[in-house]
This record gives C-alpha cells, sequence and structure tokens, in this order.
C-alpha cells in the first residue's frame, strides 16, 4: 500500500518540508519510488519531482532553495510496470494540465484507455494515469470538478485520489473508495494524508473520509460531499499520537494495523531477497549446507511451528529435500533420530523464543548447522545460530501475531527457491518468485478492501459461540491449525484446527446445533471431499462458513479469495481467518492487542 500527502496554503511558504516530511513517516508502507508536485503561487512556478529508491534520492533531486505553498506527494510500490521514474507518481495529463497521485488499484483501466482514451499517448505503464487522462478528457466539455466526479463513477476497483488544476493551484480535489485517506485541518491549511502520522506535526485535526467521499480543500475550507452531490459535515477528530500510539497511527488496535502491513511485508522480501542487486543477502553458504543435508528440521512454537508446517510443503515441493517439522518444547525433551547430515531452521517473530533456543543449544553441541529466520536483529537465536535471516516485517506488537507468520511463509518460499534453483528442480526454476510474491500482495489487498464483509461474517458466526472449528486438508490443513489458534487466543473461543477427514474419527461428535464450522477450500484435488466433510456437519446442525479461491468456489461460499500461484495461496488464505479472530474479538468486548495470560515473546519453558 502505497503513501500519499498532500497541503494545501502552508503560510510559512515550507509545503516542500511538508511533503517529504510525510512521506518519510509514510515510509513504514513501503515503496520503491517517490515524488512530490509543489506550487510556489507568489512566483508562478511549479515543479514535478520523482526518483526511484528511497525519499533521501527524491530530496536530492529537489531544489532546496525553492519554497511553495502547495503541493501534493506519493510514495509507490511498482504493481502496473515496474519501479521507474515514468511509472512513479505524480502523473501528468497529457496536455499538461492535471496532476495526480493516486493508491489502489483500478482494475477496468484497460477498458477505459479502450473506450474513452484511445488518441491519448500514455508516459507511464500504470492504471493511475488513466484517471488524470480521463479527467483532462472530460473536462473539455464540463466543469473540472464535474469532471473528476465523471471520472470516479467510471473507476471499478479502489482508489485515494489527490488532483491538481494547474490553472487553479489554490485548490485540491480528492476522493476516497476502499483506500485510507485522512483530511487534515490545520490553521491556515489543509492537507491530505493516508496516515495521520504523515501530518501530526502540524496539526492533530484531522477528518476521516469515508468510501464515496469527494471533497474540494482550500487553505482555509473545504466542501465534501458524495458522487451524487449530497454534502456532509464530518466531526473532527484529535489524534492524540504518544510515543507508543506513533506504532499504530490512527489504528484503534497494533493487531489490525499489522494484519494491514502485510502487503507492504512481501513486498519487502521482494526487494530485499530477490532484487538481483541484492543477491547476497542470502549467504551462498546457507544454499549450499542446505543442498549438502540429507533432511531439514524446522523448529517452531505456536504460529511459528504452524509456519514451518506451510514451509514444509514449499522446501520439499520446490527442493526435493524431505522436512520433519517439531515443536521445540517437545524436541527438546523427547528428540527424534536425527539424520546424517541435517540442517536445522529455527523460526520465531522474535528471536529469543526459550523452548527454541533449547533446541539450539542441544544442536550447536552437535555441530550441526542451523538457520535463524527472526524479525530482530541481533536476537538470541540469530547470534547463537550458524546464520540468520531477517524477516524485515516490522515491530510486531500485537501479541497474536499476522504479519511475522507471513513473512516466515513469505521467507521460506524465498529460501526454497534458491536451493531448487541450484539443485536445478525444473518446476522451481520455472517460477518467477518475485512476479509471484507481488500477485500475493496484490490478493492480500484486495481482501483487506472487503473488512465490513468480515466484520458483518464475525457477528453472524462467532459473536455468541463458546466454540468454534476449522477445516481444511493439505495446506488448506495448516491454515486451519493457525486460523484456530488466532481465533482462540484474542477472543477465547475455544476453537479447534482439524484435517477435514478426521472429523468422523471421533470429532463429529462434539457437532451441536449451530457450532460454527469453517472450511478452507484451496487445493482443486481435495476440493470435493472437504465439502463432503461439511456436508456432514452441516446435516448435524453446524453453521458453515466456506472460503475458497477463484478455482473452486461455488455460488453458496461466504467469501472467495484471489487465485495465486497454488503453492504460495496460503499465504492470502489466512489473511480472511485473521479478521475474523480480530472482528470476532471486538465482537465479544476483549483487547485484541493484549490477550489474556500471554505475552509477546515467551522467554521461559
Amino acid at each position: 500500500m502505497c503513501g500519499i500527502v498532500g497541503v494545501v496554503g502552508r503560510q510559512a511558504n515550507d509545503a516542500i518540508d511538508v511533503l517529504l516530511n510525510g512521506l518519510k513517516r509514510l515510509e513504514y508502507r513501503g515503496y520503491d519510488s517517490a515524488g512530490i508536485y509543489y506550487v510556489d503561487s507568489m512566483n508562478q512556478t511549479d515543479q514535478v519531482v520523482k526518483a526511484v529508491g528511497p525519499i533521501k534520492h527524491l530530496e536530492a533531486e529537489v531544489n532546496q532553495e525553492q519554497r511553495a505553498q502547495t503541493g501534493i506527494g506519493h510514495t509507490r510500490w511498482a504493481t502496473h510496470g515496474k519501479a521507474s521514474l515514468t511509472n512513479s507518481h505524480p502523473h501528468v495529463s497529457q496536455n499538461e494540465r492535471f496532476v495526480l497521485v493516486h493508491n489502489g488499484v483500478i482494475e477496468n483501466a484497460a477498458a477505459l484507455k479502450a473506450t474513452y482514451l484511445q488518441d491519448v499517448t500514455f508516459t507511464s505503464e500504470t492504471d493511475s494515469e488513466v484517471i488524470v487522462q480521463l479527467v483532462e478528457h472530460f473536462a473539455s466539455t464540463q466543469d473540472v470538478f464535474e469532471a473528476f466526479k465523471h471520472t470516479l463513477t467510471l473507476l471499478e476497483g479502489s482508489y485515494a485520489v489527490l488532483l491538481m488544476d494547474r490553472e487553479h493551484t489554490d485548490e485540491m480535489y480528492i476522493a476516497k473508495h476502499k483506500s485510507p485517506l485522512l483530511l487534515a485541518v490545520g490553521e491556515g491549511f489543509n492537507g491530505v494524508c493516508s496516515d495521520a502520522l504523515a501530518m501530526i506535526e502540524y496539526t492533530d485535526q484531522f477528518i476521516a473520509l469515508v468510501d464515496g467521499d469527494v471533497a474540494t480543500i482550500r487553505p482555509t475550507s473545504y466542501e465534501i460531499s458524495n458522487l451524487d452531490g449530497i454534502e456532509r459535515t464530518p466531526e473532527l477528530f484529535t489524534a492524540n499520537i504518544d510515543q507508543e500510539a506513533a506504532g499504530k497511527g490512527t489504528y484503534p488496535y497494533f493487531m489490525l494495523k499489522e494484519i494491514d502491513e502485510q502487503p507492504i511485508v512481501m513486498r519487502r522480501l521482494v526487494e530485499t531477497y530477490l532484487n538481483k542487486e541484492n543477491e547476497s543477502a542470502i549467504d551462498a553458504s546457507i544454499v549450499e549446507q542446505m543442498m549438502e543435508a540429507d533432511r531439514i528440521y524446522i523448529i517452531g512454537c505456536g504460529t511459528s511451528y504452524h509456519a514451518g508446517l506451510v514451509g514444509k510443503k514449499l522446501i520439499e515441493e520446490w527442493t526435493h529435500i524431505p522436512v520433519e517439522v517439531h515443536i521445540a518444547s517437545e524436541f527438546a525433551y523427547y528428540p527424534p533420530i536425527i539424520s546424517e547430515r541435517p540442517f536445522f531452521i529455527f523460526l520465531s517473530q522474535s528471536g529469543e523464543t526459550a523452548d527454541s533456543r533449547q533446541v539450539l543449544v542441544q544442536t550447536n553441541e552437535m555441530n550441526y548447522p542451523s538457520l535463524t529466520l527472526t524479525n530482530v536483529v541481533g536476537s538470541t537465536l540469530a547470534r547463537e545460530a550458524t546464520y540468520a535471516l531477517y524477516l524485515n516485517a516490522g515491530v510486531e506488537v500485537a501479541v497474536a501475531s499476522t504479519k511475522a507468520y507471513t513473512a516466515q511463509v513469505g521467507l521460506l518460499a524465498i529460501l526454497a527457491q534458491r536451493v531448487g534453483d541450484q539443485r536445478a528442480i525444473d518446476a522451481t526454476s520455472q517460477i518467477d518468485l518475485a512476479h509471484e510474491l507481488s500477485m500475493v500482495s496484490l490478493a492480500m489487498e484486495v481482501v483487506l478492501e472487503d473488512k465490513q464483509q468480515f466484520e458483518t461474517l464475525a457477528h453472524d458466526f462467532l459473536a455468541t459461540t463458546r466454540k468454534a472449528f476449522y477445516i481444511g486438508r493439505g495446506v488448506d490443513y495448516y491454515s486451519s491449525i493457525e486460523s484456530a489458534l488466532k481465533l482462540k487466543e484474542i477472543s477465547y473461543i475455544q476453537t479447534e484446527g482439524f484435517a477435514a477427514g478426521e472429523l468422523k474419527h471421533g470429532t463429529i461428535s462434539l457437532i451441536e446445533e449451530e457450532t460454527p464450522v469453517i472450511g478452507l477450500i484451496t487445493e482443486a484435488h481435495t476440493a470435493g471431499q472437504t465439502r463432503s466433510n461439511l456436508s456432514e456437519v452441516a446435516s448435524r446442525g453446524a453453521h458453515v462458513l466456506i472460503i475458497s479461491n477463484e478455482t473452486n468456489a461455488e455460488p453458496t461460499d461466504q467469501y472467495v479469495i484471489k487465485n495465486v500461484h497454488p503453492t504460495l495461496q496460503s499465504l492470502v488464505t489466512i489473511l480472511p481467518t485473521q479478521l475474523l479472530a480480530y472482528y470476532a474479538t471486538i465482537e465479544r468486548g476483549y483487547d485484541v492487542d493484549k490477550p489474556r495470560n500471554l505475552a509477546k515473546s515467551v522467554t521461559v519453558e
């Protein structure tokens, strides 16, 4: 998810600083290029400045002696088109009258081009440029604001849009649909941003725009309405952001923020480990030792253990090396017979998990090679293992792990492909993993746009129940046990994840009238069997909720996720279940971030 910031009428002539500082505060959202457009009304000059890479590259391109009162800025993560200056925002219309920045995805961009813009020469590969070209197209016969609204009515997908007209630089047009956008109300100026952090240095007064809002903002005024022209007068809220709260911006809980950050985490993994300029990010010795291993042992606890189960499928399929996954606390005291040439992988969000460290101490004593995948640089497990790779997911505060889980699975996939490539496994070499993980990121964003639907499902299925079940087969079974853990640990619903075929071997006796049973169906070769199991529990009164993917969907399924590469599908499947856990907990009135009896890092056995 990209970042947006805009300002109209900074009296101190420091709009450029406001834009650059705002973009820096939005860096956590992930990006690979950035740009600003600023206007100096006093001297009647304006300029678009862009740069690929970090904000410091953009700063270097900006004339530090220039002043401005108005402008818009954007950080972009490449989706439609590679990271380049031409694909970076802001985008300018063909006749250079309009300038725009956009967050989101316009799903019908190609159709709009073909219908309205056949004579337009596009300068970028992006879907975003379609918006600014459409505005210019309609502005030839309509008032600019009407042309803007006309354009919005044609868009399918999601957007947070800031538009400026070079003929009227004292105002800005903005709109929101499924992408976050706030109006920042200051003294003598107004601003716009994706997150209050971008403007908190200048004001603590904000308006949360809602889907369908369209507005005109000026230095000392703003008008907000819907696309039908019906105005609304929203209430200001004060963003009381202290040092702790700054980590979650305007989110009510860290968990929701961390769920929302998962597309960014996928992109960051791609940038860190799959960028050709960073080929050394994974030490060649790690790959060599994994190739020499006759068996790989993955050690984890809780969510990390579940990530290891998914990792087992990835590694075995892409490297053809056998993998065992073990719960750390069991392995430490009941170790299996270890193969002759083992390689150990330790999964831990904190890198301080006591049970896992107990195993690492034992494997070090036996001089077995080991690798820690963790989110915390310099943590104990990272220091004491032979090697360490970092998730780069950013600080995870909520006790219920979300983004660290998907980061672990994503990094295991990257590692598996690297080893598979070296072993010349055909199935692995044909995968463009950077592209596939980018598609995962986009599919995640689609899920995250549907929060209202999951809030409703949580109310309907989980608001009052005492128990619940997740079922699935194969990797859907692994997702089921992680999903069950998420639900039980924060909502206190007694939830179990089962292999769907195991229900009739005893567990089906627990099914009562209205017992929630959530089925995960994303693998075609077992979809029929899982649906049969769901029919069995439905006939006994269960309240059945089905989450499937496009390939395996049926019309009665409550939620359908986008298809991605089959081996990576579980990275998307898990997000609906995280949101169900979150909203079930809210529904039941509990603290999402701090469930009872649990700590973020388990540092004692």
